[in-house]
């Protein structure tokens, strides 16, 4: 039986940024287990997934982060932090620049219109859009100090007054002072250790996709509201049928109602083209290719603690949520984040009160995040006539009312009062 300061469970973004941060800047010994392996990686593209970022530790047959084709919306604190601690994203940025330096936020038959610009807040950007699979190559081909076993999945856990003894399927036990549960919004291991899970179903479907439009996007993001869901247009440069957009891309996630996505997925490229367009508008200009689709249903998921004894659950494990706003990923990495910092110099990670102080201190972020994602779904994703008018009214307010931007833009890039 090997010794190890922390075992990781779940090698998505979350669990190799974990890793990394945890052997370099805390200075401990730290295992990744991975149910994925790239000799037997298969195409995201053409897949259905469950949960928002990251994946299940018993999906590896039909997902691996290599070869995710999804993209994520890092925000401004997200990308300092990965930036601080060594992830550095200036190669992604010669890939695909990725710049949201513009918002805008609309109600598709309503007034309400919200504009937003960097430059109003003394900043460059608000975020840097990623291919996920691509960041998740940049942490992993660095040198790293952490041991990464894959593939192998958890197939039993031990849990005793000074540590875990966690055993894996290639037969090997691990015994560690900490166990992180990072495998995704569908971890079974997280109701192993005693961790309940909330569920409400949103009865709606994201589809996911890159599109070329006609018009530059001028590093302009948008999210515009409908009666069965948010469209979120990121810009993000990608090639579809062997042309590169260069100026012209985004990354699209088009939120439906369940009952409706089905039919949409089926529809031809040019059909869903002419149903994409009705639901964004003109603003720019034309769309004029899609790729590939991919779906995933739509819930929030988060368990009522975030420790237990010698365990720490983190990321989408620990709360999966709505993409819109895409709080997403940046919540989960003020998880590791938060995690790191708290285990710097300790003797002992998985001691009670050191859980204790880790779990405090992401409470309120924890807490304001999720409930401003669930109240934006459920302000936005209905056409009830009274919310639509307050809906509209917010908007319209949010666009002349200087501090209410400034708090609505700390608070989405990641730097407001509960983080």
């Amino acid at each position: 039986m090997s010794q190890q300061d922390v075992v990781i469970v779940g090698g998505g973004i979350v669990g190799c940024v974990l890793a990394k941060g945890l052997s370099e800047q805390a200075g401990l010994s730290v295992t990744l287990v991975d149910a994925a392996s790239p000799s037997n990686a298969v195409s995201s593209s053409k897949k259905s997934y469950a949960s928002n970022e990251s994946s299940s530790s018993n999906e590896s047959d039909t997902f691996n982060p290599l070869t995710d084709t999804r993209v994520i919306a890092l925000a401004r604190r997200t990308v300092n932090e990965l930036n601080a601690m060594g992830v550095g994203l200036a190669e992604l940025a010669k890939q695909n620049q990725g710049k949201i330096e513009h918002i805008e936020v609309s109600d598709k038959g309503g007034i309400g219109l919200t504009n937003l610009s960097s430059s109003e807040f003394g900043i460059n950007t608000f975020g840097q859009v990623v291919s996920l699979s691509a960041l998740t190559h940049n942490v992993m081909s660095q040198s790293k100090q952490y041991q990464h076993i894959a593939p192998a999945t958890v197939t039993h856990l031990a849990r005793e007054t000074d540590g875990t003894a966690v055993t894996l399927s290639n037969g090997s036990t691990i015994n560690a002072k900490l166990l992180v549960i990072a495998d995704g919004g569908r971890s079974s291991l997280a109701q192993q250790v005693g961790l309940t899970r909330h569920t409400d179903d949103y009865q709606q479907v994201a589809i996911i996709f890159n599109a070329h439009t006609s018009e530059p996007h001028h590093n302009k993001a948008y999210e515009r509201f409908t009666k069965n869901g948010p469209v979120a247009f990121l810009p993000f440069d990608s090639e579809i049928n062997g042309h590169v957009a260069k100026g012209q891309g985004f990354s699209v996630v088009w939120t439906v109602a369940r009952e409706h996505a089905e039919s949409l997925i089926q529809l031809s490229p040019e059909a869903f083209i002419h149903r994409l367009q009705q639901e964004f508008g003109y603003r720019q200009g034309q769309i004029t290719a899609i790729s590939e689709l991919a779906s995933y249903p739509l819930a929030l998921s988060y368990t009522n603690a975030l420790t237990s004894h010698r365990v720490v659950v983190v990321g989408n494990a620990a709360q999966a949520l709505h993409p819109i706003a895409g709080q997403g990923f940046n919540l989960g990495l003020r998880d590791i984040i938060t995690l790191v910092n708290t285990l710097k110099g300790v003797a002992d990670p998985g001691e009670f009160n050191v859980l204790k102080d880790y779990a405090a201190k992401r409470s309120k972020d924890r807490t304001a995040t999720i409930t401003l994602t669930d109240t934006l779904v459920r302000t936005f994703s209905n056409s009830h006539f009274p919310l639509v008018a307050a809906r509209n009214m917010a908007l319209t307010a949010l666009n002349v009312m200087p501090s209410a931007k400034r708090a609505f833009v700390q608070q989405t890039t990641g730097y407001g009062r509960s983080v």
